[in-house]
């Protein structure tokens, strides 16, 4: 109640406090308006930080969780424009504050408006032991808009929608508005936050907060955009090379002998993999729920099982939770330094507790016993379950619930960047040799910098749910995320498809979910109430089987590019999932197809009666399995064969193909196919490295740039650039110029010459 009537009479207080009503500081500018304190703060020319505080309330600008850049050495200027007027420039933005209404605005440096804050929207009251926290914005009326995280059945554009953004299974809540106008606006607030957005405004209101905090981040574009988030909150780095492999996973297998047992037939089927994935209960029954030990007798010697999965060139991740059960020693740790969160959580009626990531104690705690018990048996990586946290039901007391950092209701939905965040700052801390490879199922904004996999969560097996899977990981990616997947076919097909993969109808969905994968930053194959592997849907020259094995293999083929554009997503900030208008204009309203890495479109199948409507954006495109030649700027509608996904190819596309492996480090690449895809002008550079480990961030990793020159119709390899550890030192480049006979699909052997390449720079002409 004190600290209540302190914020009404702050509020009330007048303008001008004992600082005068503004004054330049060393990184922007701090006015006292009429109705709060007001900072503005440059991190850099095209990154904006705002903060609005009850006046003459304790200062303090510290940045979230999410946030890791420091304001910079920016050049700018501060003027009085009007009375009550202030205008502070750099060499990307104009911000404007009123001092009489306390709001602020943005405009480029030519002077139009981006978005600027509604007057009279703020909004600073009690709940708890903070305010709540609200702020209008300003929209143009026919403005898209985008990210927010990952919404069930939102579509791309959020203009008009309204959204609970707190954490849940299948709901992500970033409080990051993306804009086609090349700004994205970063509400800093990890409470439990309503998003609204009516035809010309739209507004953020948390539930808990110290003072109004948010970023504006000018990019010009959406590519731009993204970079600028990285800037913000981080960047992604490296993921091992067999992480873009193939991965199987069920719910769950029942023992180690199952598990390998599934590794060997892909072997014998000549079917690449690169992963297997151990889902919950090789901790034994609900009583040791998670207790981060095999403690089921079916799985009686864990090293022996990692030595066997490793002996077969694949990898395994495993199932932990952020929950335990009362019975298991980890629980009992926990508990005995008050580091579990007092409600109880699924599954219920064990007693099971979630542990507050938050305290830098208790991630100790934890990655001990993942060292001890995992990562010891010779576990390659995490699958980090229910990282929102899941627990049921959530009663209004749980929110009020006090860590180091402050109150769970002003935490909650930051859980997964502390949680997944210690998992890979843990294992950093032990080893370089190995690169940390985990897959969650929540986020927020700056989980990138863990170099996480976010999935999408439990979904039903609908075709609804496939088609939502391309606008989730847009506007994941758009919020900065550059890694998103789901389970192949839908985590609960009981009820949609009886039978499971008996059924005709849960088929073909599973082979349209998996030609999605292809593209996708990881390509994982799990669900419940059926069996999934390729061996459970019939054999070789069964449609079904065949369907999935060429979607395997086109993933093997492409791994060089994929890998070369995770490289461009580590260094440059880029995307590999990328929506029509980052480079189309005009394509907003596009979200059932998408650009993969900055040369291919992918536009899958989404429907069940095999339609495809679609639509090829401006410019010259080569089709990927047939080479043959479309125009762009046009809309088409066609029946597609079960067996082939739709991708085209920019003209001006140098495209370096893979060879035939099981798995993704089988063969060095010393023999690549390299397509060019013949109308225009255009560059490549393949990237490479050890495959594991983080000496590429010392250096150790090699370039080798390639450029088309269309008039000339000749074909530059550039000097190799770099070096690293078992590096080929000589190998053979077969070029092919795409046509429908050559260079199309799965062949990887037609060429049209072959260069000895030694690393120093050719011509080739044609």
């Amino acid at each position: 109640m004190k600290r209540g009537l302190g914020i009404l009479l702050a509020l009330m207080a007048v303008a001008c406090g004992p600082r005068g009503p503004w004054h330049k500081t060393a990184h922007g500018l701090s006015a006292d308006g009429s109705k709060a304190r007001v900072e503005v703060i440059c991190y850099t020319p095209e990154i904006i930080r705002v903060v609005k505080s009850p006046l003459y309330a304790p200062e303090d600008l510290s940045a979230s969780g999410s946030v890791v850049l420091k304001p910079g050495k920016v050049s700018f200027r501060v003027r009085e424009t009007a009375p009550g007027t202030v205008e502070l420039t750099t060499s990307a933005l104009k911000v404007k504050l009123d001092m009489g209404s306390c709001t602020v605005a943005f405009y480029t440096t030519e002077g139009k408006l981006l978005t600027g804050e509604l007057s009279d929207a703020m909004h600073l009251g009690s709940s708890s032991e903070h305010f709540r926290v609200c702020q209008s914005f300003s929209l143009e009326a026919d403005e898209a808009v985008f990210g927010l995280g990952q919404h069930k059945g939102s579509g791309l554009n959020q203009h008009g929608k309204h959204w609970h953004l707190e954490n849940v299974n299948t709901e992500i809540g970033i409080p990051l508005l993306h804009s086609v106008k090349g700004y994205a606006l970063f509400w800093d607030n990890a409470s439990p936050t309503e998003f609204h957005c009516n035809q010309t405004d739209y507004y953020f209101d948390s539930q808990a907060g110290e003072h109004c905090d948010y970023y504006l981040l000018y990019g010009g574009d959406a590519d731009g955009v993204v970079r600028q988030i990285r800037t913000l909150t981080g960047a992604a780095p490296m993921n091992p090379l067999w992480a873009f492999g193939f991965h199987q996973s069920r719910e769950r297998y029942v023992s180690q002998d199952e598990l390998v047992s599934v590794v060997k037939r892909y072997r014998e089927l000549e079917v690449p993999l690169d992963g297997i994935i151990q889902d919950w209960q090789y901790w034994g029954d609900h009583d040791h729920w998670n207790a981060v030990q095999f403690l089921n007798p079916q799985f009686p010697d864990p090293s022996g099982m990692m030595d066997e999965v490793h002996s077969l060139g694949a990898h395994a991740l495993i199932s932990v939770w952020p929950s335990f059960g009362p019975q298991t020693q980890i629980f009992k740790d926990l508990e005995a330094e008050n580091l579990l969160l007092p409600q109880s959580t699924f599954p219920q009626g064990y007693g099971v507790r979630v542990y507050d990531p938050w305290n830098a104690r208790a991630r100790d705690i934890y990655w001990s016993y993942m060292e001890k018990y995992l990562w010891n048996a010779g576990l390659d990586g995490w699958w980090l379950d229910a990282t929102e946290p899941e627990h049921q039901p959530v009663e209004p007391g749980d929110y009020d619930y006090k860590s180091p950092l402050g109150t769970y209701r002003a935490l909650r939905n930051s859980f997964p960047l502390y949680s997944v965040g210690g998992v890979y700052d843990h294992q950093r801390a032990l080893t370089r040799s190995r690169r940390v490879m985990i897959l969650t199922r929540s986020a927020t904004a700056g989980l990138q910098r863990y170099g996480a996999h976010v999935w999408s969560g439990d979904l039903v097996s609908s075709w609804e749910s496939l088609r939502d899977q391309i606008t989730s990981a847009l506007n994941l990616s758009l919020c900065g995320i550059p890694y998103h997947n789901s389970d192949i076919g839908g985590f609960f097909c009981a009820e949609t498809y009886p039978g499971g993969n008996q059924n005709p109808g849960f088929r073909k969905l599973y082979g349209r979910w998996m030609q999605l994968a292809v593209f996708t930053g990881m390509m994982r194959s799990h669900g419940t109430h059926t069996p999934r592997e390729i061996f459970q849907f019939g054999e070789r020259g069964n449609a079904d089987f065949d369907i999935q094995e060429s979607a395997i293999r086109l993933r093997y083929r492409l791994l060089p590019y994929i890998y070369s554009q995770a490289w461009k997503v580590t260094s440059q900030g880029a995307s590999l999932m990328r929506p029509l208008f980052a480079e189309y204009p005009g394509t907003e309203g596009i979200e059932d197809e998408f650009l993969f890495g900055d040369r291919l479109l992918v536009a899958p199948v989404l429907r069940e009666d095999d339609i495809l409507e679609s639509y090829l954006p401006e410019g010259d495109w080569v089709g990927f399995w047939n080479g043959m030649r479309f125009n762009g700027g046009v809309s088409f509608t066609r029946s597609v064969d079960p067996d082939i996904v739709p991708v085209f190819v920019k003209c001006g596309t140098v495209l370096p193909i893979g060879p035939d492996v099981q798995y993704a480090a089988e063969k060095p690449w010393d023999s690549l196919q390299i397509r060019v895809y013949t109308g225009a002008d255009g560059d490549f550079t393949l990237y490479e490295d050890e495959g594991d480990g983080y000496a590429y961030e010392k250096g150790a990793f090699s370039t080798i740039g390639f450029h088309w020159d269309d008039a000339s119709g000749n074909l530059t390899i550039g000097s190799r650039k770099g070096t690293f550890p078992g590096m080929l030192r000589k190998r053979e480049f077969r070029v092919v110029l795409v046509r429908p006979d050559a260079g199309a699909g799965l062949d990887n052997e037609s060429c049209d010459t072959i260069i000895q390449y030694t690393g120093n720079s050719v011509t080739l002409s044609f």
